[in-house]
């Protein structure tokens, strides 16, 4: 119930500063995706199951405030925490590598995903003004607020699991 309640937070003060403070610190109107951070994070830290439930709620968080589908983000999250879920065996918590080309895929396919279903299929072909001008420099951009908030959530996965580990060791 801890850990529920806490990733909530999580994604509540993500999705606050992904629309408010990173919004006023846009560069050429780019700002990161601090959710699709969140969701690949824990998606390969916790598995598929609960990257998926991450993803799912973030998605539904961005589709109520800032979506013109309901459902269209919370699908296409959940698929993400899910994929990064896959991943789960080949985590290693020291090694930032794979963390990084894992969240730079996300995002990038996200990106991708997005401009087929809401661009593409309304006849705006312009493809590479979308790629060049908003996908790279999103991927650039959240690639560098990774470097630090993946350090934090993982501070705060570790010191969850401590906490389940004393509280499960109790019981035994």
């Amino acid at each position: 119930m801890k850990r529920k309640i806490i990733v909530f937070i999580i994604i509540a003060v993500c999705y606050l500063l992904q629309t408010t403070l990173f919004e006023w610190l846009a560069f050429a109107s780019i700002s990161p995706n601090l959710l699709i951070i969140v969701v690949a994070s824990f998606g390969f830290m916790r598995g598929k199951k609960e990257g998926m439930f991450i993803g799912f709620f973030a998605g539904l968080l961005l589709d109520i405030f800032n979506g013109s589908v309901l459902g269209f983000y919370a699908l296409l999250y959940m698929y993400i925490g899910y994929f990064n879920g896959m991943f789960r065996k080949l985590f290693y918590p020291e090694d930032i590598k794979l963390p990084m080309l894992l969240i730079a895929g996300s995002d990038l396919s996200c990106n991708l995903f997005i401009y087929f279903i809401m661009f593409l299929f309304r006849n705006r072909y312009n493809f590479n003004y979308y790629f060049l001008q908003l996908m790279i420099p999103e991927l650039v951009y959240t690639m560098v607020v990774t470097i630090f908030l993946y350090f934090a959530i993982l501070k705060i996965n570790r010191k969850l699991e401590a906490i389940e580990k004393r509280s499960a060791s109790k019981f035994v």
